[in-house]
């Protein structure tokens, strides 16, 4: 593992990984889950490198790797405190959405594979594929996306499918008490902002979507019934088709 000496306080804990203050602007993200967080870190220096923004990565072994320190709240945490800027928190997750989908999969980034092969078809950009409003840091350099552990090589409007599946079907324990009686019309008024403004369209890629989420060891049995409705009808449709 890196040498961090012994982690300071739990900044906060995802579905497979938690975050540590370290001191000198750093912060330890160790996984909870067996993972090399090698190609990780490679991904980000080269996005870095790309001019998107990222973390700074200090050092990267096994499942821990130590980055910046980012001091601003989530996206998603912004839309509870302030849920009047939900259209243009909406843009910003779009606009990051399109920006990623500008740079080119560098050498090695895998694709999405399956028992059939490729799961998304032709394409070579860098996916997120899970680039939601909790995994951009609103920061005073501006909005900063973490979390690239699933990024993989493939179609733009793979990446947006993803992520609007996610918002769709995702539990809300992580949005804010005060606004929970409101969540399905901000759920609603911000997946139209966020699919208004991102550049490639989802829909030819929703049932593939959907199937991978449901392989996804984070995914919870309730958004599990969500996503297999979903995938189904787009299936028995023939065509893809949004979910509602």
């Amino acid at each position: 593992m890196p040498s961090v000496g012994t982690p300071g306080p739990l900044l906060g804990a995802g579905r497979s990984a938690d975050v540590y203050a370290l001191g000198a602007g750093r912060v330890l993200r160790r996984y909870r889950v067996p993972i090399d967080v090698a190609a990780e870190a490679r991904l980000m220096r080269y996005l870095a490198a790309s001019g998107f923004p990222v973390p700074e990565v200090y050092d990267a072994d096994g499942q821990d790797i130590v980055m910046e320190r980012l001091d601003g709240p989530d996206l998603l945490a912004d839309i509870g405190r302030h849920p009047w800027l939900i259209r243009r928190h909406a843009r910003t997750l779009a606009d990051l959405h399109n920006r990623l989908h500008q740079i080119s999969a560098p050498a090695g980034l895998p694709e999405v594979t399956g028992p059939g092969g490729t799961v998304f078809g032709a394409g070579n950009v860098v996916m997120h594929l899970d680039l939601h409003p909790a995994n951009v840091m609103l920061t005073a350099r501006g909005p900063v996306v973490i979390d690239w552990v699933d990024a993989r090589s493939g179609p733009a409007g793979a990446d947006v499918a993803v992520a609007y599946l996610i918002m769709t079907t995702a539990e809300t324990d992580l949005v804010s008490r005060r606004i929970r009686p409101l969540i399905g019309l901000l759920r609603a008024e911000f997946i139209r902002g966020f699919l208004a403004a991102a550049a490639d369209s989802p829909w030819p890629h929703i049932a593939a979507a959907a199937r991978l989420r449901l392989t996804n060891v984070n995914t919870r049995p309730s958004e599990a019934a969500r996503l297999l409705r979903i995938a189904e009808r787009a299936e028995s449709a023939g065509r893809p088709a949004p979910a509602g």
